[in-house]
């Protein structure tokens, strides 16, 4: 006879949340970094630049690594390509969208229209895709989080809650943007911005050794840094581009913010789940600058004591995709696990590294056994 404890207890599993299913949205529309060579570029106080604009994108590329972006076509908005990427995770999860407990949206502008430059979030873009999926389960809980770059990991991360929580099996996280549509055409950062889509269905699994998601670290430093990130007027002063906000950033600050609390959040999170830098397969990182990444990659690396991180750990698309927000990570894990990025697979029992900073002041990270 057991006294003290259960059979149930004793035979009870653990929960984790595992994703079955990735998806992406990969606009058609190749915008390249000659293509801005006719632009008019000024500076913040309006004044012309004196640099020619073959110096100014060269420059660019050197700074950022980013020789080409992707624009949706002038008929789709974030939704639409939300729920183009949505469709292609469910099929690849297998999961029947009426079982859904949560369909999460994670975007920064909603759905803005071609020439509008007017942010659209009512209904939700949740909504509007579970409307678009033909969903009629009213207990399929819809919602978007606007959590800057990092917002498809936090959306990650409140799906994990739900799920070892018991409240939810099945959730959808979804991430996309269309950047193109609130960016100042005289504004040389413009040239960073891109559009696209990723999802993943996430399910939770009972396993008596860990899987999925292990640990998870968020952040939000908003007391000294919430203006890093903010909409202001056109560096031009023409009369219709002044009525219209445009996403305008403090970049030298926001890469310094990045550079110091980017590695000990990952490091935190490692910690959380007793594992080492060294356990790590691959570290998936939000792009926004090719070389920013790359200094918060030796930088991690330095917190434990090796001068040099490992030849291909960290998988870049931001040359060929640009920084499309919220949908870097999403897009990123799909073109691997479907065998897209040359030179980088994940097997059964790799760890990864997700990891996000945005909005000038939001920085997450989850770790993540396949």
């Amino acid at each position: 006879m057991v006294t003290g404890i259960t059979h149930k207890q004793m035979t009870d599993k653990a929960i984790y949340s595992v994703i079955t299913g990735t998806g992406s949205y990969i606009p058609s529309k190749c915008v390249k970094n000659k293509d801005f060579l006719d632009h008019e570029f000024h500076d913040t106080h309006g004044k012309m630049l004196d640099k020619s604009n073959q110096e100014i994108v060269d420059k660019f590329l050197e700074i950022t690594t980013i020789a080409e972006r992707r624009y949706v076509t002038d008929n789709l908005v974030a939704s639409d390509i939300g729920t183009l990427a949505a469709r292609e995770a469910l099929a690849a999860s297998g999961v029947n969208p009426e079982e859904l407990d949560y369909v999460i949206f994670a975007h920064n502008f909603g759905d803005v229209k071609k020439g509008a430059n007017r942010v659209d979030i009512v209904p939700a873009l949740a909504a509007r895709v579970k409307h678009q999926l033909g969903i009629e389960n009213p207990d399929a809980v819809a919602y978007d989080i606007i959590f800057g770059c990092p917002g498809w990991l936090q959306g990650l991360i409140q799906a994990d809650y739900y799920i070892r929580s018991g409240d939810a099996r099945k959730v959808l996280v979804i991430g996309a943007e269309v950047l193109s549509r609130i960016y100042d055409p005289h504004d040389r950062d413009g040239m960073l911005y891109a559009d696209g889509a990723g999802a993943v269905v996430v399910e939770g699994r009972t396993s008596d050794t860990p899987v999925g998601i292990l640990a998870h670290k968020s952040r939000s430093d908003t007391l000294l840094h919430s203006q890093m990130l903010f909409m202001g007027k056109s560096y031009q002063g023409e009369k219709e581009l002044r009525e219209n906000l445009y996403l305008k950033m403090h970049g030298r600050k926001l890469y310094q913010y990045a550079l110091e609390n980017v590695p000990s959040a990952i490091m935190a999170c490692l910690e959380k789940c007793n594992l080492h830098l060294n356990d790590i397969k691959k570290v998936l990182i939000h792009q926004a600058n090719g070389k920013m990444d790359d200094a918060i990659l030796k930088r991690l690396y330095s917190l434990y004591g090796q001068a040099e991180a490992p030849e291909g750990v960290m998988p870049m698309t931001i040359g060929w995709l640009g920084n499309s927000s919220v949908a870097t990570l999403p897009t990123l894990l799909d073109l691997m696990l479907s065998k897209k990025m040359e030179g980088h697979r994940i097997n059964p029992g790799d760890i990864v590294v997700f990891a996000s900073v945005g909005a000038g002041m939001h920085i997450n990270a989850a770790v993540y056994r396949f």
